[in-house]
């Protein structure tokens, strides 16, 4: 392994007991972050690397006719030259629940953009250049674009030889997966309702678009295995998939988290691993891949585009009646995530409302668009925009303040959704309501100075189109619901090595796992999690890979409950080991060892009464405790394929935002001042950390709302904005003040009573951002995100 850079190093957090949880100690990587110090996965570096390139096709849906890879294999400097014909095994495929992903295309290609070839070569440029010279032959086939060309009967079939087990329930080979959900009598109670309100609603392709492109390094090792270094989020995932397409066990894939910049769901498929492995593998050298932004918007799945169609109703005095809602889910040209996110948009499009009545349809289609999968918020994401405006609309027609309505119908603890499952934690979503409406609003005219006018606060910003003049201001609130953690009797578990040993003269623990660090923080609570179980000051953070157990998906806000239980229940019995340790040693000294409740704290053995029976070093002087166990969250089950009824989460998180808005009404630009959130956390194992994650939630939902959306051709199904030039997201410049108030109602299933964040927010800033321009503007704006000619109707 001479010469290979190993990122991230062991990350070792000094400081006292008082930095373990509830405490915003500082994370370990971020000062070399922002410094740029940090290395990340593009960083790798081998003396003796060879670099690879994906060639891709340029069309959607086509026939290969031939590939001729002779000019690109004669060029000077390349090494390899692979097509689907150079495959190692008959294992040609990969998924992360349906196996229909090509690794390289064959036959066809069903997406723009499909990976069709691979070169490695002595320099980046020159494996460019032999792709080009790559010739392949295509004959294009008719295209599914859209729900109407999947389905109807003479629909050219996506995948013609579906064997997989959704395959039997869905009416029509071009559906992925179908969920029902079906409680009560949604049509006896529409009858019943005093006013009903529908609404057809389009929610636009979001990409992830994380900072770090996707990027490795792949090292073939003596033994004919291969050691990996890879951004991803879910290591032993990535393993489960790579190791049967390069026909090696799986104990000969050995995989090292390398610096993550940023996934968001979009590193929870493969991407350039198994490419990465089989040019290293072909040639004996290292094989470095790394992406550049047109590739990437390529290389990773995105969120699903989605048309939803709701109806609700209600009583005069305000009460909701029933829910029929149809979602329809574009997956594109591959599975990915797609039955997940069915399921997670079908169980929670009622929102955080109480509906005893409820006919729900959620489905994903099969399409020659491009792949969409996990993104931050999962299928709630869409839901939560169709359900929020239609409160609005409900309130207005009843005129009813909106956030009142809503309050009149939150649910709370011992509700029960519609899927049947009982919500036993608190659930205070009225309370965050009232909380967000409370904060003070920011000043009228905040663009108003001594000096004029200062365009920075204004629609269109530096770009000076407006004074003042023909600005509105709106106001506008939304709340969700998001569950955590995996579902529908996905076992979902966690590993955790801890290891207690002294190291120079002082007590120090070090926790192993395989969770994918991208940004979330977890490498700093776990640490918290090991000083207030294990009562050190010194925890070291080893870098994690398959050498230890599943850490599962760094996805669905599950890491802190599932991987920091997992820390916490390691931590746990590691302390008990030393105090049978302690016990051995000295429990003849002191009658406490025997009878008192005993922690540790300060680096010793300490009574809960607070006295000192013995230093750690003393009691593990010459010794190690070392343990790595699995720890599992409550069972859930799969939700019924006819009725939709089933507990199928574990946990659900809340969060509501006010969003105000100018609103220059003339040309259409809108400039967002304030994005207020309140969310209950359950309990903040790092405050700063929570309100970072809320704020960075917020603005990925901001982004859809307002500028973020992948254009895809329908006559062609090409990606039109492939860049960051094009496909624009928020800058420090377009991001609001965004003020967090935190309320911590404790979840006792959880670890510590928290409660899964990062997702939450990411549901209803959007919709309180169309709202607010609703409010300004009274247009009904049904899409998101929102264009300037939505407002001004050019």
């Amino acid at each position: 392994m001479t010469g290979v850079t190993r990122t991230p190093t062991h990350l070792t957090q000094g400081g006292t007991t008082d930095a373990g949880i509830g405490a915003s100690t500082l994370r370990p990587d971020g000062t070399l972050k922002v410094t740029g110090e940090f290395a990340y996965s593009s960083d790798l570096w081998h003396e003796d690397m060879l670099w690879g390139f994906t060639l891709r096709s340029t069309v959607a849906h086509a026939e290969i006719v031939s590939i001729d890879t002779s000019e690109a294999l004669a060029q000077s400097g390349v090494y390899a030259v692979l097509t689907y014909d150079d495959l190692p095994t008959d294992v040609k495929n990969y998924g992360l629940e349906i196996q229909d992903t090509p690794v390289l295309a064959h036959g066809k290609v069903r997406h723009h953009g499909e990976p069709v070839a691979l070169v490695a070569a002595d320099h980046p440029e020159t494996a460019r250049r032999a792709a080009a010279k790559i010739r392949i032959e295509y004959a294009e086939l008719p295209l599914v674009t859209d729900e109407a060309s999947a389905l109807a009967e003479d629909a050219p079939l996506v995948h013609e030889h579906r064997d997989d087990h959704h395959f039997g329930h869905v009416p029509h080979p071009n559906i992925v997966h179908r969920q029902p959900i079906v409680r009560g009598d949604a049509e006896a109670a529409a009858r019943r309702a005093d006013v009903i309100v529908t609404g057809e609603y389009v929610f636009g392709m979001q990409d992830q678009a994380f900072l770090g492109p996707e990027s490795g390094l792949a090292v073939p090792g003596e033994d004919g295995g291969v050691d990996l270094y890879v951004a991803t989020q879910w290591l032993h995932s990535d393993l489960r998939q790579i190791a049967p397409v390069l026909g090696l066990p799986e104990d000969k894939v050995r995989m090292t988290l390398s610096g993550v910049g940023g996934a968001f769901g979009g590193r929870e498929d493969l991407s350039m691993q198994i490419h990465a492995c089989l040019l290293a593998l072909r040639t004996g050298k290292p094989v470095k891949i790394v992406y550049n932004r047109f590739e990437s918007f390529f290389g990773h799945v995105h969120r699903h585009p989605a048309k939803l169609r709701y109806e609700h109703g209600a009583t005069k005095d305000g009460k909701l009646t029933h829910l029929k809602c149809r979602i329809v889910l574009d997956g594109g040209a591959y599975a990915s995530a797609s039955p997940a996110v069915v399921g997670n948009a079908a169980s929670l499009s009622v929102g955080p409302y109480v509906v005893e009545d409820v006919d729900i349809e959620a489905i994903a289609l099969y399409s020659n668009n491009p792949p969409c999968g996990a993104m931050r918020g999962f299928g709630a994401v869409q839901a939560c925009f169709a359900y929020e405006a239609q409160m609005d609309k409900l309130a207005k027609k009843l005129g009813m303040d909106p956030v009142e309505f809503r309050q009149l119908n939150a649910m709370e603890q011992g509700t029960r959704l519609p899927t049947g499952q009982e919500v036993d934690s608190p659930a205070p979503v009225a309370e965050l309501l009232r909380r967000v409406k409370a904060m003070p609003l920011p000043p009228e005219h905040q663009w108003v100075t001594t000096e004029g006018a200062d365009v920075r606060a204004l629609p269109g910003g530096l770009s000076n189109t407006t004074h003042g003049e023909d600005v509105v201001r709106g106001i506008g609130y939304a709340v969700g619901i998001k569950n955590v953690g995996f579902s529908e009797g996905f076992d979902d578990y966690s590993t955790a090595r801890v290891r207690m040993e002294v190291v120079g003269g002082e007590p120090v623990a070090t926790v192993h796992t395989a969770m994918a660090e991208v940004g979330q923080g977890g490498v700093t609570v776990h640490a918290q999690i090991a000083r207030t179980e294990l009562g050190v000051e010194q925890v070291t953070i080893h870098p994690a890979d398959t050498q230890v157990g599943s850490a599962g998906s760094t996805s669905a806000s599950r890491q802190t409950y599932v991987t920091g239980g997992a820390v916490k229940n390691t931590c746990e019995h590691v302390r008990e080991k030393v105090l049978e340790l302690g016990r051995r040693k000295f429990g003849t000294h002191h009658p406490a060892w025997a009878t008192a409740e005993l922690v540790l704290e300060g680096g010793k053995v300490v009574t809960d009464g607070g006295e000192v029976l013995a230093d750690l070093v003393d009691v593990l002087e010459g010794a190690a405790v070392d343990l790595e166990l699995e720890w599992r969250h409550r069972p859930t089950e799969a939700f019924d394929l006819r009725t939709g009824q089933g507990n199928g989460h574990v946990q659900y998180s809340f969060a509501a935002h006010r969003a105000v808005v100018e609103v220059d009404t003339g040309l259409g630009l809108v400039k967002v001042i304030e994005l207020a959130c309140a969310q209950d956390v359950g309990k903040a194992l790092n405050p700063l950390s929570v309100v970072g994650q809320i704020q960075g939630g917020t603005t990925q939902g901001l982004g859809v709302a307002v500028m973020e959306e992948i254009i895809v051709d329908p006559k062609t199904a090409k990606v039109r904005n492939p860049s960051f030039t094009d496909y624009l997201i928020p800058t420090i410049l377009d991001t609001p003040t965004i003020p967090v108030d935190v309320l911590e109602l404790a979840d006792e299933h959880a670890p510590y009573g928290l409660r899964g964040i990062g997702e939450a927010p990411t549901l209803s800033s959007t919709p309180a951002v169309l709202a607010a321009i609703r409010n300004a503007t009274g247009l009904e704006l049904n899409r998101t995100p929102v264009r300037p000619e939505h407002l001004t109707g050019t």
